[in-house]
């Protein structure tokens, strides 16, 4: 099993590294930079001459682009049957992804998918209609069509105004079961788009253990309203979701072969990838993905003339300073 397992890894760093970010369509590159020092703290007050670009191992004169662009995000969310804790710890979330992670200006939308994807909530300001449709989400189906889901997602974002930052947080498995969407025509589109992919991912067979059954009293499901009538009688919702077994994780065992497409996106297009198991992980994530997003700097350059369709690396340095950790997209394409 080992060196099946390390094979396996193998072919996803190979995969990882051929995928490339964008392909650049006007005569300026833009790339999204996030810089950390050695605990993880975000490092601010840089400016363009105290960093230097490289494309294809050639430094470029760069500019730190100060204007903010208003974010467009697709939440994306996994309603298999085994996601069912997940979805438990979803349900106060929807205030975080619109105030948090898309923040001022922002917009953003609910999709949801297992068997099928499902457009749930269309572009919005407010997190209202967000947070109604999280916690009415329930399991269904046991196949999870990701790569379909952002196919779908990509194609919401492509009628998005232009001079918005489109943004995709995935929340599932870290890989794909039964699209029908071709991993690189969703590649394609991503680069095409120039969208940051963001994923908070867990173990299907894991993620059971942090869940805590949910309570209703008649039509309330608040644990707070239980001691406002004490006429409801106080009965478990049904478990749907699979039990862990041993038969479980030989099925996740059975998916590492797959490619692992949450840390393909994420890797490719700059952004991160975390697991969460329990409501408190769940919101520390996207809290986390929050600050990312907004304490980047954003780095464009015009790339020198070069034979079209070509892929070009790019890769970040902080003049001086090799101790701090520097993350952002791995190349472009030149113009065809």
């Amino acid at each position: 099993m080992l060196p099946t397992m390390r094979l396996a890894a193998l072919c996803l760093l190979s995969v990882c590294a051929a995928w490339p970010q964008f392909r650049s369509t006007v005569q300026l590159v833009v790339a999204p930079v996030t810089i950390t020092d050695s605990k993880g703290n975000f490092v601010d007050g840089l400016d363009a001459s105290d960093l230097i670009l490289y494309d294809n191992n050639v430094p470029q004169r760069t500019q730190v682009d100060s204007e903010i662009y208003p974010i467009s995000l697709v939440v994306a969310v996994q309603t298999s049957k085994n996601a069912g804790p997940i979805l438990d710890k979803l349900g106060s979330s929807g205030i975080l992804f619109s105030q948090l992670l898309a923040a001022d200006q922002g917009e953003t939308a609910l999709l949801t998918f297992s068997d099928e994807v499902h457009r749930r909530v269309d572009f919005t300001k407010s997190p209202d209609d967000l947070i109604r449709v999280l916690k009415k989400i329930r399991p269904d189906g046991y196949a999870a069509v990701t790569l379909d889901a952002i196919s779908t997602a990509l194609d919401m974002l492509s009628h998005r105004p232009t001079g918005r930052r489109p943004i995709i947080c995935v929340i599932g498995e870290a890989r794909d079961r039964s699209s029908n969407a071709k991993l690189p025509e969703v590649v394609r589109e991503i680069e095409h788009q120039n969208v940051a992919v963001y994923w908070l991912t867990y173990s299907a067979f894991l993620a059971p253990y942090t869940d805590r059954k949910r309570k209703t009293y008649g039509d309330v499901e608040d644990e707070k309203e239980k001691g406002k009538d004490k006429s409801h009688d106080a009965t478990p919702v049904p478990d749907d979701s699979i039990p862990w077994d041993l038969l479980a994780g030989i099925k996740e065992l059975g998916q590492l072969p797959k490619p692992n497409i949450a840390n393909l996106f994420t890797r490719t297009t700059g952004a991160s990838v975390i697991s969460s198991f329990s409501k408190n992980q769940l919101e520390k994530a996207i809290h986390a993905i929050g600050d990312e997003v907004h304490r980047q700097y954003i780095l464009s350059f015009q790339p020198p003339v070069s034979t079209p369709g070509l892929f070009h690396t790019i890769r970040v340095v902080v003049k001086g300073r090799p101790d701090l950790h520097v993350k952002t997209r791995e190349g472009y394409w030149t113009i065809q």
